[in-house]
């Protein structure tokens, strides 16, 4: 069970642990290709995933993972099927990811989105191949855990796993403490152009491929574009992904149409301060004077949207609340 206390939540801080920065000693030029990396990346991780075996996975959801021994009879991640091996397709850099992942409990509460902040538990390891004595071994290094940390702009490897996860329950202890149980948890293993690529953080080093245990406790909904609707909510096709296809370079499989972009003008709802194109802020629509003049905003209720004459949906209009 694991317990955090009170004042060390209200005492947290937004942190941007997983923003990308350079060891001063240490540069990396030219940056290799993306598309020269990856498949060295997605070597290391599936020798990983067809080498080590889930050793055990605690009633909190810590899991441990060894290498099978020589002569071993367990079954590699890869094969074992007590938690199926998953894969998410994440398109990006012109490049196709496969970012596999393992969902140890689901969760029973909400998810978050790719855009939101999230309280999380979490152990990271890092891939490498070592060269010693002319015998290279792909080895596995921990470089951090946190037992309850807030993240905000986490790596997109990160990001685009969390909606996999949801939230599960908690209760205050006499002592002081919160317990969390059911929560969403699992693992997640991320090639290095989802991670820090040529820069590097901490121990962290470049071109190294991630492996996450994560466990999810509390959700953080953001607000990317400041006009009041939370950007969860600005999901509407609600699969909990969110994407700007501006720069298609960076999206070989760009829809004919973003589902999560009412106007149609590339820039999705959730940073478009216009979600209608009709040049008034979604903001000012939000808002109306009481009978004393005074600026109110609608209140969310259970369905956000309704709507429009025009057959397409509209956030909180007025008529919304006849």
């Amino acid at each position: 069970m694991n317990k955090i206390k009170f004042y060390f939540i209200l005492s947290m801080l937004s942190l941007a642990l997983f923003s990308c920065s350079k060891n001063k000693d240490e540069e990396v030029t030219p940056p290799r290709e993306y598309s020269e990396q990856y498949p060295t990346d997605l070597k290391d991780i599936e020798e990983y995933l067809k080498t080590y075996y889930i050793e055990e996975v605690t009633t909190d959801f810590d899991i441990k993972i060894s290498k099978i021994p020589t002569g071993g009879t367990q079954k590699s991640i890869w094969e074992q099927t007590t938690y199926p091996l998953k894969v998410r397709e994440v398109n990006l850099h012109g490049l196709k990811y496969k970012l596999y992942h393992l969902i140890l409990n689901e969760g029973v509460g909400v998810s978050p989105t790719n855009v939101d902040g999230y309280f999380v538990g979490y152990k990271g390891d890092y891939l490498q191949q070592v060269t010693k004595e002319s015998v290279t071994t792909l080895t596995v290094t921990e470089f951090e855990r946190n037992s309850f940390i807030l993240l905000q702009g986490a790596i997109t490897g990160f990001a685009e796993f969390m909606p996999k996860l949801k939230t599960g329950t908690y209760s205050s202890n006499p002592d002081g403490t919160v317990a969390y149980k059911d929560f969403g948890a699992g693992v997640v293993f991320i090639p290095s152009g989802l991670a820090y690529f040529s820069g590097s953080s901490g121990s962290i080093p470049a071109y190294a491929p991630l492996v996450f245990n994560i466990k999810l406790y509390e959700v953080q909904r953001n607000d990317q574009d400041g006009d009041g609707i939370p950007s969860y909510l600005e999901d509407l096709d609600g699969d909990g992904y969110m994407y700007s296809f501006t720069n298609t370079t960076s999206y070989p499989t760009k829809p004919t149409t973003n589902p999560d972009d009412t106007d149609g003008d590339e820039v999705p709802d959730f940073i478009d301060v216009d979600d209608d194109g009709d040049n008034y802020t979604t903001k000012l629509e939000r808002s109306y004077k009481d009978v004393n003049g005074v600026t109110k905003y609608y209140e969310f209720v259970d369905i956000p949207f309704c709507t429009g004459g025009n057959g397409k949906k509209r956030h909180l209009d007025p008529k919304c609340h006849d």
